[in-house]
């Protein structure tokens, strides 16, 4: 019997050899466009400065694009840079109920890899989908059906960073060649790389958008010190002192990292996220578009009550006066109050969209005074669907004595209420655009696409160095 770790390597293996179908190959290429496009972005943001001059320092061979930077870099140093663009504005995917960011980690590992090792798009598309699914699969097994939530995120512990490692790893490994062995050894050393808390979930701090391009980093690493012959433990996932009980202690589920691996995928259910802000927030911006749809405006709201399951409380609700009042944009990207005072308040054609989370929107006085009429609490039903939804009810209670209440059940971006074509489109468009010329942005998307056709990697991504080179 083959152990986890083992089995992943056998499956890895087996996928990096025959590839995937061309159905999971096109939702690979949307979530590989959905984090460029999140990632263009993020290319202004300060924790982007912060990576780029790291790994400028740092120096070394020139092997893969670190988007944003003039130069190319060494691979892991790259992965480093754009998984951090990647998670810095919390615009990329989730994975439910395991409460997880899974592409902002192997993405950026994979294309890092692939462009130093001069890989096709077929490698880069069957590493990357392996990854993700290894990731969401580690999520799950530490998630506690009793307990209804992620046993990671009970602790503290950011899933998304931890999780992610393993499968930013293995999604390198595969475009390296490894075989099954080397593979498994490189989910052996990758267990002793990840990390990540979130108390910045709570009070601020900007170390959690750094998060993903560590884990995407750490996942290089590994993949490389495996193929140079480090070994992992065999038994490095379900072992006594192994991952899972080291993170989870007793309340894991190892037998969800392999059953049906490489045959029933979690992959293509991965929500894409409609808002850049905290998934916690979705369904309470949904609801208070309703209101606006509805007539409801903020001269007419004496109390607005947000119902939320009542584990996201500690995320988007405490302490209530820093999430009445967040110190930052980023801030209120986690903030229950800001983001249904915002999207009443304001709420384009995207709902709210970046420039609601600038320093400047967060100190807006008429969006803090709303915030300040907002009171979050516990909902028993949306306690009930959560984690495998973030449903939300917005009651607003009027001056005319009357109240109106909106319920959001299931989340947009997801296989029951999935986001249209364009709404994807439009979403990397605005993603985009904050970054380089229409023309441009197009010009990526068409490159991407070209991966299922086995475009090299590397020139998609020239490509996308191109496109932020100044005109003229």
């Amino acid at each position: 019997m083959s152990t986890p770790a083992q089995r992943i390597g056998e499956v890895g293996a087996r996928l990096a050899a025959d590839g995937v179908d061309d159905a999971l190959a096109e939702d690979v290429v949307r979530r590989i466009v959905d984090v460029l496009g999140n990632s263009l972005a993020a290319t202004r943001e300060e924790p982007a400065r912060i990576a780029g001059a790291v790994v400028a320092e740092w120096g070394g061979a020139p092997a893969a694009t670190a988007i944003g930077l003039p130069d190319r870099v060494p691979a892991p140093s790259a992965a480093l840079v754009n998984g951090t663009l990647a998670h810095s504005l919390d615009f990329d995917d989730t994975h439910l109920p395991s409460v997880l960011h899974p592409s902002a980690s192997v993405v950026p590992a994979a294309l890092a890899t692939a462009e130093r090792t001069g890989a096709g798009g077929r490698a880069l598309l069957a590493a990357t989908a392996m990854g993700i699914e290894v990731t969401c699969r580690l999520g799950m097994a530490g998630y506690d059906e009793d307990l209804g939530n992620s046993v990671f995120f009970e602790h503290g512990q950011h899933a998304t960073a931890i999780c992610g490692a393993i499968g930013a790893a293995v999604a390198s490994g595969m475009v390296q060649g490894l075989d099954a062995d080397r593979l498994a050894s490189a989910v052996g050393i990758a267990a002793s790389m990840g990390a990540g808390v979130i108390e910045a979930n709570r009070t601020g701090g900007t170390i959690k958008r750094v998060h993903c391009g560590w884990a995407a980093h750490s996942g290089v690493a590994a993949a490389d010190l495996a193929r140079h012959g480090l070994t992992g433990p065999p038994t490095v996932i379900e072992g006594r002192f192994g991952f899972l009980r080291a993170f989870c202690g007793e309340r894991v589920h190892p037998e969800r990292v392999t059953d049906g691996l490489g045959e029933q995928w979690e992959t293509p259910g991965v929500f894409f996220k409609p808002y850049p802000c905290n998934h916690f927030t979705h369904a309470g911006i949904d609801a208070a578009l309703r209101l606006r749809e509805r007539g409801v405006t903020p001269e007419q709201v004496r109390e607005l009550v947000l119902g939320v399951p009542a584990p996201v409380l500690r995320t988007i609700a405490e302490p209530a006066e820093e999430k009445r009042h967040p110190r930052s944009g980023y801030h209120a990207a986690f903030s229950g109050p800001y983001t249904v005072a915002a999207a009443l308040i304001g709420g384009g054609g995207l709902g709210v969209f970046h420039e609601d989370f600038t320093d400047a929107a967060a100190a807006d006085p008429r969006r803090l005074e709303l915030a300040g009429r907002v009171r979050v609490v516990a909902d028993e039903q949306a306690t009930a669907g959560f984690p495998r939804q973030f449903p939300a009810v917005l009651t607003a209670e009027l001056a005319d004595g009357t109240s109106v209440t909106e319920r959001i059940t299931e989340n947009r971006g997801g296989p029951r209420r999935p986001l249209s074509s364009e709404e994807l489109a439009a979403k990397f468009t605005g993603n985009a655009e904050r970054a380089v010329g229409p023309d441009r942005a197009a010009g990526i998307v068409t490159s991407v696409w070209d991966l299922r056709d086995d475009r090299a990697v590397g020139e998609v991504m020239a490509g996308v160095q191109d496109a932020l080179a100044p005109t003229g």
